[in-house]
């Protein structure tokens, strides 16, 4: 499962690659869309929407990576827009990490294989803003104004909250997470990934933090949470994905709300759960990459994105699109999929980059004390 931090700031209303590289000969970057929509900050710069969708399709192809197709519901948005403007989407590393992706556009530079997109975590963002190119699509005005740049080199997209997933037919349902350390959840108990590497796994502590009385910058009570887990004998050492969800192998899971979610489709026992007074939350960012090989697809591709269809098939997928308010008083959210969202109590809470660095400290230097 991916593993990289995301930024959630709306009150919601908030390596294969390198290897491939080195044994495959350089390729030209495509020329064939000109240097227009190379520099296109808007669809209007090219003269409209029909314009890029003209030149996307000259292009004909549109590169991105570290999209897992199970992942917000990225392989039908994939298939949509493919089917939609006859553009093939190559799609590199789908389990790769938001350093991945920047790694890749820097390896592939001036190459046809390089990103055209980037969806990242908002700590890799902010380090790498020099390699965005600033664009804002049709909708860009519905978009809050602090979850976006205001030239547009980066936009958040999709988000959701920290929860607990697990299996109503292996566990009894949790109503806080001090149930977690009952003997009912011994060897069941599944963190996602190592968190001082995982961004989902470090969320996890952050609301194990919060549901403790402790905060998403002092998490020593959340990494105490964590080291209790694992003396009662409940804590697992496996790196949960649907494999292990659907074996039984894990049947409780730390991950964010619309990943778990997305399991229920699979496993009809399967439920997801936001504990009260540590809702924590997370959202992701989008940007075009400036060296992108296919300017005028990339271009296409995030006003697809942002556009109702690509704001509702994310929501499918059980997560929170950053058009969701504008939509629902324009009547063109998708109610059904938005009431079957997770169910939240209490105010989201938004750690800031300072906070997040804070926090890493501490867990850098206690995490394996802790559950060792």
């Amino acid at each position: 499962m991916r593993t990289f931090t995301r930024t959630f700031a709306v009150a919601l209303a908030a390596t294969t690659i390198a290897a491939v590289a080195a044994c495959s000969p350089p390729e030209k970057k495509s020329e064939s869309s000109g240097s227009s929509a190379a520099s296109a900050t808007s669809a209007g710069d090219l003269g409209g929407m029909d314009k890029l969708v003209e030149a996307a399709k000259v292009e004909g192809q549109l590169n991105v990576i570290a999209l897992p197709p199970n992942w917000a519901n990225y392989g039908e948005i994939i298939k949509a827009f493919g089917d939609k403007y006859g553009i093939k989407v190559n799609s590199a590393q789908p389990d790769g990490s938001s350093q991945d992706e920047i790694n890749a556009a820097n390896q592939l530079r001036g190459q046809d294989k390089a990103p055209d997109v980037f969806d990242l975590g908002a700590t890799v963002a902010t380090a790498n803003v020099a390699m965005f190119a600033p664009y804002k699509v049709a909708t860009f005005g519905d978009v809050p104004e602090d979850l976006k740049d205001p030239n547009g080199a980066w936009v958040n997209d999709y988000g959701g909250y920290m929860s607990v997933g697990y299996d109503t037919a292996k566990v009894p349902a949790p109503t806080s997470l001090t149930d977690l350390l009952k003997p009912e959840y011994k060897g069941k108990v599944a963190l996602n990934g190592d968190p001082t590497q995982a961004g989902a796994a470090f969320g996890g502590v952050q609301m194990a933090s919060l549901a403790n009385g402790g905060t998403v910058e002092d998490i020593a009570p959340g990494v105490e949470f964590f080291g209790r887990l694992k003396k009662a004998g409940n804590l697992l050492p496996v790196d949960p994905d649907s494999a292990t969800i659907q074996s039984g192998q894990t049947p409780v899971v730390f991950d964010w709300d619309y990943l778990n979610a997305a399991e229920a489709t699979k496993l009809k026992t399967w439920k997801t759960f936001v504990p009260n007074g540590a809702v924590l939350g997370s959202y992701n960012v989008q940007a075009i990459n400036k060296d992108a090989p296919h300017p005028a697809a990339a271009r296409l591709w995030q006003e697809f994105l942002y556009s109702d269809d690509g704001q509702n098939l994310w929501l499918k997928g059980g997560a929170r699109p950053v058009r969701a308010d504008a939509m629902q008083k324009a009547g063109t959210l998708d109610k059904a999929a938005f009431e079957a969202l997770p169910k939240i109590e209490g105010t989201p809470v938004i750690p800031t980059e300072a906070q997040n660095t804070k926090a890493k400290e501490y867990l850098a230097s206690n995490w394996a004390k802790a559950i060792g």
